[in-house]
Order: C-alpha cells, then sequence, then structure tokens
C-alpha cells in the first residue's frame, strides 16, 4: 500500500516573515507539547531555535525556557 506524502510531516525553515518547505508534508510538531499543526494552521514559531509551537502560550512558555 502507498503512503500519501501528505501524511508526514515537513520539514520547515523558519524565517522572520513566513517559512520555506524544504521537505514536503502535510504537518509539523510542536516543539512543546507534541501536538500536530497542518501547516496552513501554522502561526507560531522560533526562528533563532528554528521550532514551531501549537500556540501563543506554548511559544512564550518556550521562549522562557533556557
Amino acid at each position: 500500500m502507498l503512503m500519501s506524502s501528505t501524511a508526514r510531516p515537513a520539514k520547515l525553515h523558519y524565517m522572520a516573515n513566513g517559512f520555506r518547505v524544504l521537505v514536503s508534508g502535510d504537518h509539523v510538531v510542536c516543539a512543546v507539547s507534541g501536538e500536530k499543526i497542518a501547516l496552513d494552521a501554522l502561526r507560531y514559531w522560533s526562528v533563532a531555535r528554528q521550532e514551531p509551537y501549537a500556540s501563543a502560550e506554548l511559544a512564550t512558555k518556550a521562549a522562557l525556557t533556557p
């Protein structure tokens, strides 16, 4: 059985005003919660850490963690 390319996580390069898809997929995994985030719903990430976050609260939590 063939797997769809949309059933796997994407690899992204996070930039200040957006992101670039390096490896296609349909989601990324939140660096704090482990929750899957659909690419069209991704709003929060860290350029410095190159990590995605599922919410503003989780992004703030990550920023406050050394």
